[in-house]
């Protein structure tokens, strides 16, 4: 997922998936440490989304930028 279409979402909506998120990050952990991990490279992606979503959490909490309040129809 892009920052650019991450920047379109609603604030309720960015939490809701990093945590989901979070939660990939901890699944494919585990996979790596019992030797399952199909695609390694996909812990890279999950952290790089997490770290996306926590920057643009703090710059609407910062008021650098102004958050969705609506969604798209």
């Amino acid at each position: 997922m892009k920052i650019k279409e991450m920047r379109e979402l609603p604030v309720n909506e960015l939490k809701g998936r990093l945590e989901d998120f979070k939660d990939e990050l901890a699944n494919l952990n585990i996979q790596k440490s019992t030797h399952q991990l199909a695609n390694p490279s996909r812990i890279h992606i999950v952290k790089k989304n997490i770290a996306r979503i926590n920057c643009i959490l703090r710059e609407y909490e910062l008021g650098i930028s102004k958050p969705t309040t609506e969604t798209k129809a």
